[in-house]
């Protein structure tokens, strides 16, 4: 009898102990389809969570956890990766509503400082996201507008052999703080003030600490060197500071280059085949988004500033000149009917310039001029051909990016919206296929090596979204509309979305490029 008593209480003690040894998920996920973000054909799974870190993914039998959530019938994947956004200019002090235009579309991790506006003090700027607490994971280029601004100002003219070297030493302590590498914005003031050799220059010390040369082109159609010489200029950056090149937003605006498309993707790979690596993002929308100045007023006119800029507007003298270069741009980009103003004044917005102008009964680019005096108006700028969108979606080193601002539902709705249109209504990518360039591309990219796929030891930023829902609300004319069919979301292992439901969680982390 004792020895049987013995027996039965030895294997309680080690049922106990093996229980105890195996520690229980803080959150299952039942039964979904597993996306893992790698580009690999779904399947269902389950996926454990403990802490800030995904510990399994296969099926989880009888184990326990202290949350269970069911995902039937829905799909379980990284959560996803935004390359390009300017939420670190627009950044209020809202607490968790900060961000949510992101996290609702499925977002976990935002990038920002694009288009050469990174704050030149990156270490300051982590320290100011840190402290004030944020709703996703954030991460910061260094600009070189920026850069350039602190050291040479808005001047038209090359830098000089001891300015080049003080802005060196600016993006070299940017990447020693962090830095996911240099932006530039070659299109707008003062980048476009900016000859290919000083990008190179600047180029070469961010690739010392593993940065990326991240671009808007200094020309998306023919305002100057032409798209396809803009491409050809990124890649020589790339060339000769021997950098990873990504190209943002990709697009052929306006008329007169639509189908170039083809020709762009040719000279890419052919760069692939030479060693250079290029990618690219790419917002789903037929608009780009930027404001009337930039959008119509020649570069040279921008010199100075914006006081600068209005004396110019003022100058009867060199006025109708001017006017010529601003109606030439109008054109190219498809004419007033194709110019949304989307903020400023109540008399304009929601009007294309035609309207308004046909309202003020005056020409367009007069109508234009006095907006740019009265402050400026952000637009929607109707430029795309739906072909060339498609030709550089299917690109595998193309990436889904919002380039998210104000005045445009590409803010609210960019990773939605490529679902809903391009994989269940045209086809043109799998779900496999968007998934990868919404997460593992992107982070892959840009050297995030603990996030973008759901696999154990990965950190735990986890989607679910319903197929049947998920989907844009937001439109052209109503663009600050939340998107809708995430379910749930946990950022960091913590829940940001339950039930649709934003949660009142600040668990973001800054994203530092690892030295």
């Amino acid at each position: 009898m004792r020895q049987i008593t013995l027996r039965v209480l030895s294997i309680c003690i080690c049922f106990v102990v093996s229980a105890c040894s195996e520690q229980p998920y803080d959150y299952l996920i039942r039964g979904g389809l597993v996306v893992d973000g790698t580009g690999s054909a779904g399947r269902i799974a389950d996926v454990g969570i403990v802490g800030d870190k995904i510990v399994f993914v296969g099926d989880a039998g009888n184990h326990v956890s202290q949350h269970i959530i069911d995902a039937s019938g829905m799909v379980v994947s990284p959560g996803f990766i935004d390359p390009h956004t300017h939420a670190y200019g627009e950044r209020p002090d809202e607490g968790v509503d900060y961000l949510r235009s992101y996290i609702t579309q499925g977002t976990t991790t935002v990038f920002s400082g694009n288009d050469g506006g990174g704050p030149v003090d990156s270490e300051k700027a982590y320290q100011r996201m840190t402290e004030a607490g944020l709703g996703a994971n954030f991460g910061l280029f260094v600009g070189h507008g920026q850069v350039r601004r602190a050291v040479v100002g808005l001047d038209n003219r090359k830098a000089t052999s001891e300015e080049l070297e003080q802005m060196k030493e600016l993006v070299e302590k940017a990447m020693k703080a962090g830095a996911l590498g240099l932006s530039s914005g070659l299109f707008y003031a003062p980048g476009s003030f900016a000859d290919t050799q000083e990008v190179i220059e600047l180029a070469k010390i961010a690739v010392k600490y593993g940065g990326v040369y991240e671009s808007h082109l200094r020309d998306e159609s023919n305002y100057s060197i032409g798209v396809v010489g803009a491409v050809r200029e990124a890649i020589e950056i790339g060339r000769e500071a021997r950098i990873p090149v990504h190209i943002a937003h990709i697009k052929a605006l306006g008329v007169d280059v639509w189908g170039q498309s083809e020709e762009i993707i040719e000279i890419i790979e052919a760069a692939h085949a030479e060693g250079i690596r290029v990618t690219a993002d790419q917002y789903p929308w037929l608009a780009s988004g930027t404001r009337v100045s930039n959008a119509l007023i020649p570069r040279a006119a921008m010199a100075g500033g914006v006081d600068a800029l209005h004396a110019r507007l003022r100058d009867e003298n060199g006025l109708s000149e001017l006017k010529q270069a601003m109606a030439e741009n109008l054109r190219r980009r498809g004419g007033a009917e194709s110019i949304l103003l989307t903020s400023g004044s109540d008399e304009w917005r929601g009007l294309n310039l035609g309207q308004y102008a046909a309202k003020l009964d005056k020409a367009p680019i007069d109508t234009a001029v006095e907006i740019v005096l009265a402050g400026d108006a952000k637009i929607a700028s109707f430029n795309m051909n739906e072909n060339d969108v498609q030709n550089f979606m299917r690109q595998k080193w193309v990436m889904t990016s919002s380039d998210g601002g104000d005045g445009h539902p590409r803010k609210f709705a960019s990773f939605p919206q490529k679902y809903r249109q391009y994989v269940v209504d045209h086809k043109t990518l799998s779900l496999e296929e968007f998934i990868y360039r919404s997460s593992a591309l992107t982070a892959e990219t840009f050297g995030i090596k603990d996030r973008g796929v759901l696999r154990e030891g990965m950190k735990a930023d986890v989607l679910i979204f319903d197929t049947a829902t998920y989907g844009p609300v937001a439109t052209y004319e109503k663009p600050d509309q939340i998107s809708k069919g995430v379910v749930y979301l946990w950022i960091n292992g913590q829940m940001v979305i339950e039930k649709t439901v934003v949660q009142p969680s600040m668990p973001g982390q800054v994203i530092k490029l690892v030295q």
